[in-house]
């Protein structure tokens, strides 16, 4: 593909194209009889209009249906079909958003009916679409764009069809002629398309596999510094970034609209005790997160999965806050970090003043601590809840360590307990009890079963 032509393909690959003026959106929600969703069908249109804002879009209506199974054809029934057809014509809405991810052939199905002057989108596009426009980084910018092609490659079909249709009148659906196999232009064309994304997409993958490579050796020195890491996770919009900024005193971008950032920010912060961790601040989560998201940030996803502590950030005044932490839990769940030990700070109790409300919502999540990001309300507690979840939990290990890892034994020295310290003629006995934290450091040494040196000589204490 010359190119020009992948250039004209990636202004394509973004789901909304920037155009004068603010578009005009109609929204469609289906609340499907056979589905366990964390959020009612109108819930979740309400929070398909904050993105749409936050996409730049004007919500002009919205219609739903309730439905056992999508339709296979064009996702709503037929007779709902015609209605928002003439909904989208009154309010002379641009663009149609459903609430669910559509296939390629709902897609298709639904632009025929509604016309070429209205798009059909549905949420995937449009939260990759505000992902586009938040990356700020190169690795944002990367991950972003293999999402982008992650998802329309399977639709790329519709894209050449002009060029289908110069394959002649003789030519059947398969491309055909007189039952000889040979290809049209048209799809001669696509393949070669799909050969050159495809080719796009693995580049960006071993792009992000050496932004990995550089992640994994940044967390490799901070455990060597012994600093453990907390990561702030929670829905987006809860306030993860006001609360970074409160807690390290940082000047991390803030904005009152979903996924304002994507890019990790971490920076250094003191606990009560005097002990120093990095707090890292990710990306926010929603409900029906993309699978195409998650595989494409997985380098930054990473920063979580790989923690010490989960700081999760909860809006404790929004009405479906319950429904929020579910959708967060399943999706740590689903990158393997569920069982990583966490601190839910309970956030925005300024806006809800009544006390007796607060100690009951503290006592559905775990280790809950009511907070204020933006008055500073909770933060102490918040602290020493960390340092707590952090250092109270000490395991009694004995390692036996080379001289050229002798600061093992100066790091269970300064933060947990060295019982015993016994030097031999090639490594260092060390017995004693250290945070959890910092078991990895220690693991390839463990007596019975680790990978450290072995000395045959009986154990003797030098000096």
């Amino acid at each position: 593909m010359p190119k020009s032509r992948l250039a004209q393909y990636r202004q394509r690959a973004t789901p909304i194209p920037t155009r004068s003026g603010r578009e005009r959106a109609f929204l469609v929600g289906v609340d499907l009889a056979d589905a366990s969703r964390l959020l009612g069908v109108e819930e979740s249109l309400a929070e398909l209009e904050l993105l749409a804002e936050a996409a730049g879009l004007t919500v002009v209506g919205q219609a739903t249906q309730r439905l056992r199974t999508p339709d296979p054809k064009t996702f709503l029934g037929s007779g709902k079909v015609s209605e928002v057809q003439s909904l989208v014509e009154e309010t002379q809405a641009d663009i149609v958003l459903f609430d669910d991810e559509l296939s390629p052939r709902h897609q298709r199905e639904l632009e025929q009916v509604f016309g070429e002057d209205v798009r059909v989108l549905d949420r995937t596009a449009l939260i990759l679409d505000i992902f586009a426009q938040h990356a700020r980084t190169r690795e944002g910018a990367l991950q972003v764009e293999l999402a982008q092609y992650a998802y329309r490659l399977p639709r790329l079909t519709r894209a050449w069809t002009h060029l289908a249709r110069q394959a002649g009148g003789g030519a059947g659906r398969s491309g055909s002629v007189g039952g000889v196999g040979l290809r049209g232009p048209g799809e001669t064309q696509l393949e070669v398309d799909r050969r050159e994304i495809g080719r796009r997409m693995a580049h960006l993958r071993g792009e992000l596999d050496k932004v990995r490579a550089h992640r994994q050796r940044h967390r490799s020195q901070r455990r060597k510094a012994a600093l453990p890491t907390v990561a702030l996770v929670g829905y987006t919009n809860a306030g993860k970034s006001t609360l970074l900024n409160r807690l390290a005193r940082a000047d991390v971008f803030v904005a009152d609209q979903p996924f304002a950032t994507l890019d990790p920010t971490t920076r250094r912060i003191e606990l009560p005790g005097g002990r120093q961790v990095l707090l890292t601040d990710t990306v926010g989560f929603i409900q029906k997160l993309p699978t195409s998201l998650i595989a494409a940030f997985r380098a930054t996803l990473e920063e979580i999965s790989e923690a010490d502590l989960l700081l999760h950030v909860v809006d404790i005044t929004h009405p479906n806050a319950q429904a929020q932490a579910k959708a967060v839990l399943g999706t740590l769940e689903e990158i393997q970090a569920g069982e990583i030990p966490m601190v839910t700070a309970l956030n925005k109790v300024d806006l809800r003043p009544d006390p007796a409300f607060i100690l009951d919502q503290v006592d559905d999540f775990e280790r809950g601590v009511a907070v204020s990001a933006l008055t500073g309300s909770g933060s102490e507690a918040l602290l020493s809840a960390i340092e707590l979840e952090l250092y109270q939990g000490m395991t009694e290990i004995e390692v036996r360590v080379p001289y050229s890892q002798a600061r093992l034994a100066a790091l269970m020295r300064e933060h947990g307990q060295l019982l015993e310290e016994r030097h031999l003629a090639r490594n260092i006995v060390l017995r004693g009890r250290v945070p959890n934290h910092l078991l990895s450091a220690y693991r390839p040494y463990l007596r019975g079963g680790g990978s450290g040196p072995s000395d045959g000589a009986e154990p003797a204490e030098v000096g």
